[in-house]
C-alpha cells in the first residue's frame, strides 16, 4: 500500500520478485509515468490502483505484463486518447475505471481483447451497476461540474470483440460522429444509451444486435427511422427517440415487445392506421412537442394494453377514441384548436387528465357543487323530470331503471385545467346577483354615457371647452366598457345552463378577443383621459387667477392622441402574447412566464402613478385656489366634477389592485368567487358612476340636456304642424276638387248654352243686314 505519498514514478524493478503479490494501490501520487516493465514479475496481480496520479497516457506495455488483472483504476488522471490494444492482454479484466480524465478520442479497437469485462465506467462519477446474470456495462458520463470527458466520436466497428457487452451508455459527451456500424454484432448487449450526440443524423446499423431491449438516442438530428428498424430489434422493450427531428414513422407492426415508446420534441406531422398495428404489448406512447395534425380514424385501435397517452403541445384539431378505453392517464393540453367535447363512457378507466381547455373537464369531475356524474346524464335526469307529465307510470319506471343501469363513476379523476368560477361549467355569470348586477351596469352604462356624449357634443347651449372634450371622450371610452357587459349577459343568456358546451369555442372566438381589446382599451384609455383632465384643470384654473386665457393649448391636443396611442399600446401585447384569460375575456398574467408577471406588476404600478399624480395635482391646485380669486360658476363646476371623478375611480380602484398583487403574489386572500365578483361588478364600475356624476350633480349636465329636448322638441313640432297642414290640404284638396268637377259641368253646360245663343244672335244679325241691303 503505496498511497497518499509523494512519488512521481515507478521505479523500474521495484515489484520484480513479488510473485505472489494480488493487490497494489499506488493511487494519489503524482505519478506521470509507468514505465514498461515496471509490473514485471507480479503475474499474481489482481487489483490495481493507479488512480489521483497524473498520467496522460494509458501504459499499455507495462500493463501487458499482469495476465491475472481483474480490476483496475486509472481515475482521476490527465489521460486524453485510449490507443489501440490498450488492454489487449488482459483477458481476464472483469472491472476498468477510467473516470474523471480528459478523454477526446479512442482508438477504433481500444477495448479489444477484453472478453471478461463486465464492468467499464468511463464517468464523472464512479457508479455502482448491479445486475444479475453476468453484468457487462460500458458507461461514458459527462458532468459540466467536474474534469470529464469530452468524447467526439465513436468510430466504426468501436465495440467489435466484446460479444459479452450487455450495457453501453453516452451521457452528454459532444459527440460529432458516430459511426454507422459503430454497434453491430453484439448479440448479448440489452441496453444502449446515446444521449447527446448532436451530429448525428442517421440511425445507426443495428444488424447482429438482436438481443437489444431498450434502445435510447436523445439529442440528435435523426430525420427518419428504417423500415427494417423492428425487423432487426425483435426483442426490442424501450424505444426512446426524443428530441431529434423525425418527421414520418414507419409501422412498428413487428416490434410485439415494446412496452414504451417515447418520441417526445420531433417534428411527426401524421399517423397512420397501421403505424402502430399489432404493438399488443404497448403501454406508454409519448408524442407530445411535435406537430402533429391528423390521426387517421383507427391510429390507436390497435392497442388493447395502452395505460398512457400523451400528445401534449401539438396542433391536433380532433382526437379518434377509437380503442383508447384501457387509457388511465390522458395528456392533450397544448392542443388549442382541439376543443371537441370528450365523453365520459368514451374513457371509462381514465384516472388522470390533461386538457386543452377546462371546459372539457366538466363531464370528469364535479363542478360548482353538482356530483360526479356528466353533464349529459344530468340533462337526461332534467329533461326527464319535465317530461314526467306526459309519461305513463310503467314507461317512467322502465326510463328509471335505465338510466340507473347506465355506467356509473366509481373512481375519482384528476383533470386539468379545473373548471371553477373563472371558467364555469353550467353558467358563465353565475349567481343571479352578479348576473344581475352585470346587466344593470351594462344597460346603465350605455344609456348614461350617450347621454353624456349627446349633452357635450350636441346640445345647443353646450360650447366644446378641453374640459368638456375630455368628460365627453371619457364617456364614449366608458360606453366600450357597457358594450363588453352587454356581450357577457347576452352570452350567459344564450348559454343558459350549458356553458360548457360552448365555453372553449366562445374564449377562442374573434368576439371575446374584440370584447377583451374593449374592455381594457376602455379601462386604460379612460385612466388617461382623466389624468389629462385632472392636469389640464389645474393649469387653467391657475391661468384664470392670473388673468390669462387658457384657451386650447397644444399639450391638450397631444395629451388627448396620446392617450388613445396609449392606451392601445398596453391592450395588445397581452392578446398578442396569447396570455391566459377567464370566459369573461379578460387577459389575465400567466404564472408560468416571468414576463407576463412583470408587463402585469408594470401595469399596476403605472396606474397607480397616474392616480398619485392627479391626487397630487389636486391637493397643489386647492392649496393654492384659497389666495386666488373665485372662478366663475362653469369652470368651478367642471374643477369639482373632475376631482369627483378622481375621488371616486381611485376608491373603486383600489380593491381591483389589491386583487391582481394577492393574485401575483399568489396571496389566499382573495378566493375565485371574491375574484369573480370584483372583475364583473367592481372593475367596471367606474364606467357606470363617472357619466352619472356628471348628469346627476353638474348643473351644466342638465342645462345641456334641456337644451337639447327643446331643440329636438321645437324640430318636432313643426314637422308634426307641416305633416297636419298636409293632411288637411289634402282633404280640402278633394273637397275643392269635386266642386271643381261640378262647377266643370255646369260651366260647360252654361258655355254650350251660351255659345248656342251667341250662334242664334249672329244668325239673327246676318239675317237683318241682309234684310236691310235689299230695302236699300
Amino acid at each position: 500500500m503505496l498511497q497518499n505519498n509523494q512519488l512521481k514514478s515507478v521505479p523500474a524493478e521495484a515489484f520484480n520478485n513479488l510473485h505472489n503479490l494480488q493487490s497494489l494501490r499506488l493511487d494519489a501520487n503524482h505519478i506521470s509515468g509507468v514505465p514498461a516493465g515496471s509490473f514485471s514479475g507480479l503475474r499474481s496481480l489482481r487489483h490495481l490502483w493507479l488512480d489521483d496520479n497524473a498520467l496522460t497516457e494509458v501504459p499499455a506495455e507495462a500493463l501487458s505484463e499482469l495476465p491475472a488483472l481483474q480490476a483496475m483504476t486509472l481515475a482521476l488522471n490527465h489521460i486524453r486518447h485510449v490507443p489501440d490494444h490498450a488492454f489487449s492482454a488482459l483477458g481476464r479484466l472483469v472491472v476498468l475505471h477510467l473516470n474523471n480524465n480528459r478523454i477526446v478520442s479512442m482508438g477504433t479497437n481500444c477495448f479489444h481483447g477484453l472478453h471478461s469485462l463486465e464492468t467499464l465506467i468511463i464517468c464523472a462519477f464512479v457508479i455502482s451497476v448491479k445486475q444479475k446474470h453476468n453484468l457487462k456495462t460500458f458507461c461514458i458520463f459527462f458532468s459540466r461540474g467536474f474534469h470529464s470527458n469530452k468524447i467526439q466520436s465513436i468510430p466504426d466497428h468501436a465495440f467489435t470483440g466484446n460479444p459479452s457487452l450487455t450495457t453501453v451508455f453516452f451521457y452528454d459527451n459532444p459527440i460529432q460522429s458516430v459511426g454507422r456500424t459503430a454497434f453491430q454484432n453484439l448479440p448479448e448487449l440489452r441496453t444502449l444509451s446515446l444521449n447527446g450526440a448532436a451530429e448525428l443524423n442517421e440511425f445507426p446499423d443495428l444488424t447482429g444486435t438482436r438481443s437489444l431491449e431498450s434502445l435510447t438516442i436523445t439529442g440528435a438530428r435523426i430525420t427518419s427511422l428504417p423500415t427494417s428498424v423492428c425487423e432487426q430489434l425483435p426483442n426490442l422493450q424501450l424505444l426512446d427517440l426524443s428530441y431529434n427531428q423525425i418527421q414520418s414513422l414507419p409501422s412498428f407492426s413487428a416490434c410485439e415487445s415494446l412496452q414504451k415508446l417515447d418520441l417526445h420534441h420531433n417534428e411527426v406531422e401524421e399517423l397512420e392506421e397501421n403505424t402502430f398495428t399489432g404493438l399488443t404489448s404497448l403501454r406508454f406512447l409519448d408524442l407530445s412537442w411535435n406537430r402533429l395534425s391528423t390521426v387517421k380514424p383507427n391510429g390507436f385501435s390497435a392497442l388493447p394494453a395502452l395505460n398512457r397517452l400523451d400528445l401534449s403541445s401539438n396542433q391536433l384539431s380532433s382526437l379518434p377514441l377509437s380503442g383508447l378505453q384501457t387509457l388511465t392517464h390522458l395528456r392533450l393540453a397544448g392542443n388549442g384548436q382541439l376543443m371537441e367535447l370528450i365523453a365520459r363512457e368514451d374513457l371509462p378507466r381514465v384516472r388522470w387528465m390533461e386538457l386543452p381547455y377546462a371546459f372539457q373537464c366538466c363531464a370528469f369531475i364535479s363542478c360548482e357543487r353538482k356530483g360526479g356524474s356528466s353533464w349529459e346524464k344530468e340533462e337526461a335526469v332534467e329533461a326527464a323530470g319535465r317530461d314526467a307529465a306526459i309519461l305513463s307510470k310503467p314507461d317512467w319506471e322502465d326510463f328509471l331503471m335505465e338510466f340507473e343501469d347506465g355506467p356509473k363513476p366509481q373512481h375519482a379523476v384528476h383533470c386539468s385545467p379545473t373548471p371553477g368560477p373563472l371558467r364555469p361549467c353550467r353558467h358563465l355569470l353565475g349567481s343571479w346577483m352578479i348576473r344581475g348586477g352585470v346587466w344593470l351596469m351594462a344597460g346603465t352604462s350605455l344609456i348614461s354615457n350617450s347621454l353624456v356624449v349627446l349633452a357635450v357634443f350636441f346640445s345647443p347651449a353646450s360650447l366644446v371647452t378641453p374640459t368638456k372634450l375630455l368628460i365627453g371622450l371619457l364617456a364614449l371610452v366608458n360606453g366600450l366598457m357597457g358594450v363588453w357587459g352587454g356581450w357577457l349577459a347576452a352570452v350567459d343568456a344564450w348559454t343558459f345552463g350549458s356553458f360548457w358546451r360552448f365555453g372553449a369555442k366562445w374564449e377562442s372566438s374573434f368576439l371575446c378577443h374584440l370584447s377583451s381589446f374593449l374592455c381594457v382599451f376602455a379601462s386604460q384609455t379612460g385612466l388617461f383621459l382623466l389624468t389629462v383632465a385632472a392636469l389640464e384643470r389645474c393649469v387653467a384654473m391657475s391661468s384664470l387667477s392670473a388673468g390669462r386665457s387658457a384657451g386650447w393649448p397644444l399639450w391638450i391636443r397631444l395629451s388627448i392622441c396620446l392617450c388613445f396611442l396609449l392606451g392601445a399600446a398596453i391592450t395588445l401585447p397581452p392578446l398578442v402574447a396569447g396570455n391566459s384569460s377567464t370566459s369573461f375575456c379578460l387577459p389575465l398574467p400567466s404564472v408560468s412566464s416571468s414576463s407576463s408577471l412583470a408587463f402585469s406588476v408594470s401595469m399596476v404600478l403605472f396606474d397607480s402613478l397616474c392616480f398619485l399624480l392627479m391626487t397630487l395635482a389636486y391637493i397643489r391646485f386647492y392649496c393654492q385656489s384659497s389666495k386666488a380669486a373665485p372662478a366663475c360658476d362653469e369652470e368651478a363646476a367642471l374643477t369639482r366634477h373632475v376631482a369627483w371623478l378622481l375621488f371616486s375611480d381611485c376608491l373603486l380602484y383600489l380593491p381591483v389592485a389589491f386583487l391582481s398583487f394577492s393574485s401575483l403574489l399568489r396571496l389566499p386572500a382573495v378566493g375565485p368567487e371574491a375574484a369573480k365578483a370584483l372583475l364583473l361588478l367592481v372593475a367596471p364600475l367606474p364606467a357606470c358612476v363617472n357619466p352619472l356624476l356628471y348628469l346627476l350633480f353638474n348643473p351644466l349636465a342638465r342645462a345641456e340636456l334641456a337644451s337639447l329636448a327643446k331643440r329636438t322638441c321645437r324640430g318636432v313640432a313643426p314637422s308634426k304642424l307641416r305633416r297636419r297642414a298636409t293632411a288637411r290640404g289634402s282633404t280640402l284638396d278633394s273637397d275643392y276638387d269635386e266642386d271643381v268637377e261640378k262647377q266643370s259641368c255646369d260651366s260647360t253646360q252654361g258655355l254650350v248654352a251660351v255659345e248656342h245663343l251667341k250662334e242664334e244672335e249672329e244668325w239673327r244679325g246676318l239675317h237683318s243686314a241682309e234684310a236691310a241691303g235689299l230695302h236699300h
